[in-house]
């Protein structure tokens, strides 16, 4: 005789009715003594992985399992199956690079690595789905790689953004299979827009893994953007340097300092001292024939603009040392 099946019963029988009929039919599938089929995800345990290795591939999470028993027995299986202790164990004690589980033949021949609670009086008939399982393990591997934005930033008119994104921390450790990590050189944070920014940005954002196989030390990391206004700034007695200078002479240069304005944030340039800009001229550069010269001019770190040096040209005056 034909064992009918639970699930079907369920699906044709179950949700055409009203809650009524369907609470009826409940009842007397739970009196029931008559045998059925039901099909139950079993979540897969996998046990004895060599501690030098892990995952090349994904491992399915559950399997589709076909269980028999009476209707009582069935329904309580389908109600609690979160907390029945239901699972399928896979042994791989021995296998160092791939092995393939053929699961139905596997569990017939090892049929204690079916978790069947005695409580539930039921039996196991066959794995639905799926009918096979590929282990592929590769070596385990740690490597730390830097922090990489991944925003969109817009500022306010009249702001600017002083320095880059500041991440805390700016790199993470990283644990999964070498041909992984191999081909991995930075982790990305979430993709996000920010907009009309006209001051700090300092909040978390979740990192992104490439895949489930990798592990990492961080799920999230501080985001750090310093927002200023922008203003500018005068700053006088800039001392002119000369570089390149060659042995045996002495080199004036006309005048000995300078002022300019500087464009920037304005936190940021309200802390700049004359001497922490290099204003040089290149005594490569120098001519017989030549009095005045263009300086460079370099900060020690980025500010939007310089504009108005005074003067913009610089005279050396040229004599050998006495001896």
């Amino acid at each position: 005789m034909k064992i009918p099946q639970f699930n079907s019963f369920f699906q044709n029988i179950f949700f055409p009715l009203g809650a009524f009929s369907l609470a009826t039919i409940l009842w007397l599938f739970v009196i029931s003594g008559d045998q059925y089929t039901m099909i139950i995800d079993f979540p897969i345990e996998a046990r004895n992985l060599n501690a030098q290795k892990t995952y090349l591939k994904e491992v399915p999470n559950s399997a589709a399992v076909m269980l028999k028993g009476k209707g009582r027995d069935l329904f309580k299986a389908f109600i609690l199956q979160k907390y029945s202790g239901f699972k399928l164990v896979l042994d791989l004690e021995g296998i160092s690079q791939e092995y393939e589980f053929f699961l139905n033949n596997y569990f017939k021949k090892n049929p204690r690595r079916v978790v069947l609670p005695s409580s539930y009086k039921l039996s196991f008939v066959e794995i639905v789905y799926p009918n096979r399982i590929k282990i592929s393990l590769d070596e385990i591997m740690k490597k730390t790689v830097p922090v990489s934005s991944n925003l969109l930033i817009s500022l306010k008119d009249g702001y600017t953004q002083v320095g880059l994104i500041k991440f805390y921390p700016d790199s993470v450790n990283i644990v999964g299979p070498k041909a992984e990590l191999d081909r991995i050189n930075n982790i990305n944070t979430i993709k996000d827009t920010l907009t009309n920014l006209s001051d700090v940005f300092n909040s978390g954002l979740n990192l992104i893994l490439p895949n489930r196989l990798i592990n990492c030390s961080h799920t999230e990391v501080q985001c750090y953007l310093d927002i200023q206004q922008i203003s500018e700034r005068i700053i006088v007695d800039i001392p002119v340097k000369v570089i390149n200078k060659v042995k045996g002479i002495r080199v004036f240069p006309s005048p000995q300092t300078v002022s300019l304005t500087v464009i920037g944030g304005a936190i940021q340039i309200s802390k700049i001292k004359s001497n922490d800009i290099l204003v040089k001229v290149d005594f490569n550069s120098w001519s017989i024939n030549q009095n005045f010269y263009e300086p460079q001019v370099s900060f020690p770190f980025d500010i939007l603009d310089w504009r108005d040096l005074s003067p913009r040209t610089i005279e050396l005056g040229v004599a050998r040392e006495s001896k």
